[in-house]
């Protein structure tokens, strides 16, 4: 799926043309770097507080980055999300299923979730 374009914007140094959301790239990629996860992922609530998460990987737990970083926002009280980002090797099948799942449980449809490569570059975008 291509990605979505902005209109009247600049893209950013992941190919994001907002600001906010190339941030979360960034957080996404500490995040990812500093755990040495499979992935790392950030979520923005719609009160514009974010939550950087990395994969869990135990033998009696496995979550991806998208579902630990929506399980932090719901357990911080938020209502919905305004953007995620999912960043490591890119799946040829896009964005998990379960990780659009868990961003539409918490925040409907319409959110728009960027999938990115280690290096931060924008894959694509997709709405839940």
């Amino acid at each position: 799926m291509p990605a979505d374009a902005g209109a009247g914007s600049s893209p950013g140094p992941a190919g994001l043309t907002d600001p906010e959301d190339a941030k979360l790239v960034t957080l996404a990629r500490s995040t990812r770097a500093r755990t040495r996860a499979a992935q790392g992922a950030c979520v923005r609530d719609q009160d514009g507080r974010t939550y950087a998460a990395a994969t869990v990987d135990l033998p009696s737990l496995r979550l991806s980055a998208v579902q630990v970083a929506v399980a932090m926002a719901v357990a911080s009280g938020a209502r919905g999300l305004e953007a995620v980002v999912v960043l490591g090797e890119p799946d040829p099948d896009g964005v998990a299923d379960a990780d659009l799942a868990a961003v539409r449980d918490l925040a409907g449809p319409g959110v728009p979730v960027h999938l990115a490569a280690p290096d931060g570059a924008l894959v694509e975008t997709v709405r839940t």
